[in-house]
């Protein structure tokens, strides 16, 4: 789903794309990587700033167990 973005006075119509936004309300990042890093957490973080929502779920499905973690304070 793309993002768009507003930087001064230019609107970008595609500058981030979700990989899935449910029911308009949940940001869904999903990767496959050996392991997740800041970045990945940070990309996130600008998909919920930028589109004004307060929870999303970011999913590395390179593991062999799901499991969840929760951070307080987003």
């Amino acid at each position: 789903m793309p993002v768009p973005v507003n930087y001064k006075d230019t609107k970008v119509d595609c500058g981030y794309r979700l990989d899935l936004l449910i029911e308009d309300n949940i940001v869904i990042e999903i990767k496959s990587v050996e392991k997740l890093n800041a970045i990945h957490e940070a990309q996130l973080l600008t998909y919920l700033r930028l589109g004004g929502w307060k929870v999303g779920l970011l999913i590395n499905f390179n593991v062999l167990l799901l499991k969840m973690a929760s951070k307080e304070g987003f």
